[in-house]
């Protein structure tokens, strides 16, 4: 099971420069022009989580394998890209293949980096990417709900169903709102999920502020983190070149610089962090002589689910699932203490995946 979060945003904003960092290589070719990345570079990055490495010690693990997230740099959008401008129809489609959406807003100044739009103001550079978002999922309703209309007019029960769904998200969108905007029910949403619209992903700000700005923020971040709580959506604050350049140190010379900034870690574990949050995502665990790994699921999702995950062999044959919570596995220090406390539970299949869940799964096929 894979997830993904495309990182968005104008031109030369530091959407390379930031998936530089996160993927700590050089791939993105980080230039002061337009339109430097062509096509979408992909990367993956492990999620941050310390529960992990106590696990494995506890364990005795001999290798220990982290969740994993896909980052897709996908290149600057212009005003006019839902129109072709740029080259935006390539981009776009780009977008509508990642699961959540990092949009990446400049908020600093620097006159040795020119902005397209030649002055900095980051809520009229957010509202030109969400209104070029947002057009290009009205472009393609327009034309899906036209055609299915005609469906729905002779009572075509899957039309109809569809139909309960698009149309108020094309309302939305002919109102200037994001898709993500509307109430949606479970059954909606489970729709929704499979058409690609590019304004029902989950967006989180990513605010990308001067190097003496990172802890404090600065007025153009404050007007984002505004903007933002009105929409329901959230922020967090950056600074993509001292990211970049602490991805090129030891950990030990990482702790000297991040200290020295006053800051308790990188930016970059918060913004994994908050992308994976993002995604409405948690985290189960897998625990052995061999081995110690973190899994991901989506929140709500039951014991059989989280086998499957590992195996679409242990969900099919899925019988029960022995669980421990990550508290007890630490306070007993490891499964055997665990279980001799009395602390290992045997759950079933309507069993809800709880975060720090571990986990031994018995199935038969």
């Amino acid at each position: 099971m894979g997830f993904n979060c495309g990182i968005v945003g104008l031109p030369n904003v530091g959407k390379s420069t930031l998936f530089n960092a996160l993927t700590q290589t050089q791939t993105a070719q980080a230039a002061n022009y337009p339109f430097c990345t062509i096509e979408p570079n992909t990367g993956k990055v492990a999620v941050p989580d310390p529960r992990l490495a106590n696990i494995a010690t506890l364990a005795k693990s001999v290798k220990v394998v982290a969740t994993q997230l896909e980052i897709v740099d996908i290149a600057g959008l212009v005003k006019g890209a839902a129109q072709g401008e740029g080259l935006g129809n390539q981009f776009l489609a780009n977008i509508r293949e990642t699961d959540a959406i990092l949009q990446v807003v400049r908020c600093f100044e620097d006159e040795n980096i020119k902005h397209v739009e030649d002055n900095i103001d980051p809520i009229r550079d957010a509202e030109i990417i969400n209104t070029e978002l947002m057009l290009a999922d009205l472009a393609s309703l327009e034309k899906r709900v036209k055609s299915l209309g005609k469906k729905v007019a002779v009572k075509d029960k899957d039309a109809m169903v569809l139909m309960d769904t698009l149309a108020p998200c094309l309302e939305a969108l002919q109102n200037g709102l994001p898709v993500r905007s509307v109430d949606f029910s479970r059954e909606q949403r489970a729709i929704l999920k499979h058409q690609a619209l590019i304004t029902a992903k989950p967006l989180l700000y990513v605010c990308n502020v001067g190097e003496s700005e990172v802890v404090s923020g600065n007025a153009f971040s404050d007007s984002i983190d505004n903007m933002a709580a009105a929409q329901g959506s959230k922020t967090i604050r950056i600074s993509a070149s001292i990211e970049e350049e602490i991805a090129q140190m030891d950990e030990e010379d990482q702790q000297v610089f991040l200290a020295d900034l006053g800051l308790k870690e990188a930016g970059l574990n918060r913004l994994i962090r908050a992308g994976y949050s993002l995604l409405d995502l948690t985290t189960f665990f897998t625990a052995g002589p061999k081995e110690t790994r973190a899994w991901t699921v989506h929140n709500g999702a039951t014991a059989p689910n989280a086998a499957g995950v590992i195996h679409t062999d242990f969900e099919r044959g899925f019988i029960r699932a022995e669980t421990i919570t990550y508290s007890d596995f630490l306070e007993f220090k490891g499964e055997a203490g665990a279980k001799d406390a009395g602390k290992q539970r045997i759950e079933g299949k309507d069993y809800v995946v709880k975060d720090g869940d571990i986990f031994h799964f018995r199935f038969n096929v």
